[in-house]
């Protein structure tokens, strides 16, 4: 006996063919291009999306080298599709035209690119997280080795001599391009220490020690500095720097989770770091925080950020970035901060200084640096599909700031103080 149960009576939910697929990727990039003031050029010499006489001749200009493998890309990942497709050389920049500039408009309109009916199904192809890039204190050990033990030897070539990865603070009163990147990058440090008051015999723990060179300027103050990684690449060349500086004896450089630390300390300094935190660890890691800082004590953190809608839009997709460069990262919001630190710990907000313009040119000289140093990266044994990976990356990160899409923020937390009571309030 049949019943509309049986499996032959369910609806077939079979993706269409992929050459259906593809077509429907097709469709969808010309709809976007419509909006976007970006020139792709075909390799029949059409163009997708608008016509060549609707743009200006300086438009940025793409070619697309093999459309096939680029919409078949987009029509199985179209979150993912478009960076693989560039790291498979399905399409370029023109001659002429820089990479982050052309995903620049597109970083401009991230919002309005698609026409507002495609958006409904954004579900449809948005994918969770993979549960093997949770943050627990194993994956996450797993995360930074995968991004930050690829080698030391990779990140020297294109950071400067502090060997900072993360966002330079240029000097406002004169054009950043003609300023020396490593003083932008001490400027910021010192910044960092100055919000957290960090000065002689001030007990200093760094959550995320980089390569050593926050720890370095903390001693130099005559602080004394905890500094903590799960890098072991970071924790050896940390260690060697800060011997060779002569602040052996005032550093103390750990192979440890934030979750293991012990002990109280008068600043807490953490510089992008809380990016590979994750959202369902942020209540432990700035719990963590609260239990280690004390009486009076104060932290100060650099985050990257974004606004809150677009958190909350992108907070549980699985993106390009963290299939590809840094697993278990999430951008948080300064709302999400806020209300985390609210909820669970006594510490408040009470400081803010945002420089997103800053992160857009420091990622213009890492690229630069990243693409000149080719051929010795190549002899480290990072081939063309890595290098065109990160190229993407420092560029569509580079467009991401630039536009204003992301921001970095400096940011003061201290603890609320206990509101005082009235006499009436006490009673008798």
């Amino acid at each position: 006996m049949t019943t509309l149960s049986h499996p032959r009576y369910l609806p077939r939910r079979s993706l269409p063919h992929p050459r259906v697929r593809a077509r429907v990727a097709r469709g969808v990039l010309a709809a976007a291009l419509r909006r976007v003031p970006v020139r792709v050029l075909l390799p029949d010499g059409s163009t997708l999306g608008r016509p060549v006489d609707a743009l200006p001749p300086d438009a940025p200009t793409l070619e697309v080298v093999r459309p096939t493998a680029l919409f078949q890309r987009l029509a199985s990942h179209p979150k993912l599709g478009i960076g693989e497709s560039y790291t498979a050389g399905d399409w370029q920049p023109a001659p002429g035209t820089d990479l982050a500039e052309a995903l620049l408009p597109f970083a401009e309109r991230l919002t309005t690119a698609v026409p507002p009916g495609l958006l409904r199904f954004r579900r449809l192809v948005d994918r969770r997280i993979p549960v093997d890039q949770r943050n627990s204190p194993q994956g996450a050990r797993r995360n930074i080795h995968a991004h930050y033990d690829l080698s030391n030897e990779l990140f020297a070539a294109f950071l400067d001599e502090t060997m900072s990865y993360s966002s330079a603070l240029f000097d406002e009163r004169h054009p950043f391009a003609g300023q020396s990147l490593a003083e932008a990058q001490l400027r910021k440090v010192r910044s960092v220490l100055d919000l957290a008051g960090v000065g002689r015999d001030t007990r200093v723990l760094e959550i995320g020690t980089g390569w050593g060179t926050l720890a370095i300027e903390a001693a130099r103050r005559g602080a004394r500095v905890t500094t903590i990684t799960l890098s072991e690449e970071q924790a050896g060349l940390a260690a060697e720097r800060i011997a060779a500086a002569g602040f052996a004896d005032a550093v103390d450089v750990r192979l440890a989770d934030y979750r293991e630390v012990e002990g109280s300390f008068d600043a807490v300094v953490s510089v992008e770091m809380i990016e590979a935190v994750g959202e369902e660890y942020w209540p432990a890691y700035f719990t963590a925080i609260d239990r280690l800082l004390a009486p009076g004590g104060t932290v100060a953190l650099q985050a990257i950020l974004m606004e809150h809608d677009r958190y909350l839009a992108t907070r549980t997709s699985y993106g390009w970035i963290q299939k590809h460069v840094f697993p278990g990262g999430l951008i948080p919001s300064l709302d999400a901060i806020d209300a985390t630190t609210r909820s669970l710990t006594a510490l408040r907000v009470t400081g803010l200084t945002r420089f997103g313009a800053h992160y857009a040119e420091t990622l213009r000289r890492w690229r630069e640096a990243f693409t000149a140093s080719s051929g010795h990266l190549d002899r480290l044994g990072f081939g063309e599909e890595f290098r065109r990976t990160w190229e993407f990356y420092l560029a569509y990160c580079q467009a991401g700031f630039a536009a204003g899409y992301l921001d970095v923020a400096q940011l003061r937390l201290q603890r609320a103080q206990a509101r005082a009571t009235t006499s009436e309030e006490a009673g008798p």
